[in-house]
């Protein structure tokens, strides 16, 4: 946001250290998804020395942190051209930051549509991974083939940088979402169509037999009880039910002629 909307001008001496900071977090981020991928297919057996010294989490941790301080050297010797490396031949740097998002993309989506086929019987998260590709497509093809045709048919406003920043934020809801479809836990936002289990503590109810409850609690109509009263202790049928006739008693309905 910072580089993008030209809050730190480029010719700020602190503009390739904010950039450099930005390739590094971009370059991990698509580490971790690389990792993740690999998540559901358990090469280590739980409780092994392998899965006991080398847990998911911590070689997550490790690599994510070893490719931001690669990518962050690369970039700060690319802009500085130091160690040998030079800004007018950034191989090393499209590398890391062009390159190496497009290969960890490809294997995660390779990866989940050999695990949705080998191991899952439900096919539907399938369409997650194709939505969640068709955006991740668009927002590369937006960014780097039509980004200055946007930017002069909108008179300058926004460029192809808005539209890509938009189809990822979608790529990234089908991720979590695809992720969602198959675990069995509830996330704690989730947005899959698992249907939420609520138990239900109304005496009404609950059936004759239980003991939650005393029996007077569950004795009602419904159950073949007494009616429910309503004030009073009088029932629906004690107060409407047709009356005797019977001198200065008002019954209801009342009759014609006895007001």
């Amino acid at each position: 946001m910072f580089l993008d909307s030209g809050i730190i001008p480029t010719a700020n001496v602190t503009y390739p250290w904010f950039t450099a900071v930005y390739a590094g977090l971009v370059a991990a981020a698509y580490t971790c998804l690389l990792i993740n991928g690999f998540v559901g297919f358990q090469f280590a057996e739980d409780g092994t020395p392998l899965s006991l010294w080398l847990t998911p989490q911590q070689f997550l941790r490790i690599a994510c942190i070893v490719i931001f301080g690669l990518q962050f050297f690369f970039a700060i010797a690319t802009f500085k051209e130091i160690a040998g490396f030079s800004y007018s031949k950034p191989i090393a740097l499209w590398i890391m930051y062009i390159l190496w998002p497009v290969i960890c993309a490809v294997v995660y989506i390779v990866s989940q549509l050999i695990l949705v086929f080998r191991t899952l019987e439900d096919r539907w998260p399938i369409g997650d991974i194709v939505f969640g590709t068709a955006f991740f497509a668009i927002a590369q093809v937006l960014l780097f083939a039509f980004s200055v045709t946007i930017c002069d048919a909108i008179k300058h406003y926004i460029d192809g940088l808005f539209f890509f920043t938009l189809c990822m934020l979608l790529s990234v809801m089908m991720v979590y979402k695809y992720w969602d479809s198959i675990t069995k836990e509830d996330l704690e936002f989730s947005v899959g169509s698992k249907a939420a289990v609520w138990e239900v503590k109304d005496p009404l109810l609950a059936g004759p037999g239980s003991s939650d409850y005393p029996e007077e609690d569950t004795a009602s109509a419904y159950h073949g009880g007494a009616p429910a009263s309503l004030v009073g202790g009088v029932s629906g049928q004690q107060l409407y039910a047709p009356q005797p006739q019977k001198t200065g008693y008002r019954g209801y309905p009342p009759s014609d002629g006895r007001y």
